[in-house]
């Protein structure tokens, strides 16, 4: 499948159409209604047969958890190893889909490499993520972006000062949750460590606010997202800010998300997680 109909699609999970003119465009696109139709749950992806680690891992303690935010309760996804040390937080963002198993999966995984992880649900304000993903985009337009960018701040709140923590604190992001990782990097001084994956840049004025180190991943193939690079990584160097970014040729935007098969890159995927845990285990060791 080619960069255009993954365009297509971004741009109506973003709002810019209603999903008849999406699948009419998606038609002119494939060459007939009868090829759309055989594509769309391509674009859409699924999510079973992609989970790493099990649910009920024994290693693990996981389940659902409130964090306090300042509109509010803010439901997220928590994992981290069953045992009674305390553990460097990391906050893992979820793409433009809400909470998904996906994203608990990424927790998860996060949890098993030795981090109290959470994963918050943005859509937490308006009742959460619906189970119907026909319901999730007109949700994503509701949301209030200032106040949205507050909430995962107050999760690197949470996870600083939880008990059970070491202090220090990561975040990851995919796609959307990438553009919010880099919020979050410049609102939170408190926030050690970014790896924002293919995420929306940063206004270049704010860029001189991020205090944590950050590691950022794009794709080869992401023509719109790629375009930010440049004035991003000036105002990076001009700002002095601890940062590396790593491109992988070949890859589209989502490479990492293994539920979405038309998009999923495993050799950049894979080497992408090695460089984000070794950047973990750099940035937020304690001692």
């Amino acid at each position: 499948m080619n960069q255009p109909f993954f365009d297509l699609y971004d741009d109506y999970k973003k709002g810019a159409m209603d999903r008849r003119e999406f699948f009419k465009r998606l038609a002119h696109l494939a060459g007939g209604t009868a090829a759309a139709a055989a594509l769309l749950p391509l674009l859409e992806g699924g999510y079973a047969g992609a989970q790493v680690v099990a649910a009920d891992d024994p290693r693990l303690q996981t389940g659902y958890i409130e964090y306090p935010a300042d509109e509010g309760k803010v439901r997220a996804y928590s994992a981290r190893p069953k045992d009674s040390a305390k553990h460097s937080g990391v906050i893992v963002i979820h793409e433009n889909r809400g909470l998904n198993p996906h994203t608990e999966d990424v927790a998860r995984r996060v949890a098993l490499e030795g981090y109290s992880a959470v994963a918050p649900d943005a859509l937490s304000p308006l009742g959460g993520t619906p189970s119907n993903p026909d319901e999730i985009r007109a949700l994503f337009q509701k949301l209030d972006g200032k106040a949205n960018i507050r909430n995962f701040v107050a999760a690197v709140r949470y996870l600083k000062t939880d008990p059970q923590s070491t202090g220090k604190v990561g975040c990851m992001g995919f796609c959307w949750g990438g553009g919010v990782t880099n919020q979050v990097a410049v609102n939170s001084p408190d926030l050690a460590a970014g790896v924002p994956f293919y995420g929306a840049q940063p206004a270049i004025e704010d860029v001189p606010k991020i205090k944590a180190s950050l590691l950022i991943h794009y794709a080869g193939q992401d023509e719109r997202i790629n375009a930010g690079i440049p004035a991003f990584e000036a105002a990076l160097k001009k700002a002095a800010i601890d940062y590396k970014i790593f491109m992988y040729e070949g890859a589209q935007h989502a490479f990492f998300n293994d539920s979405n098969a038309t998009r999923y890159h495993k050799e950049s995927a894979q080497l992408a997680w090695q460089r984000t845990i070794d950047f973990f285990k750099e940035k937020l060791k304690t001692g």
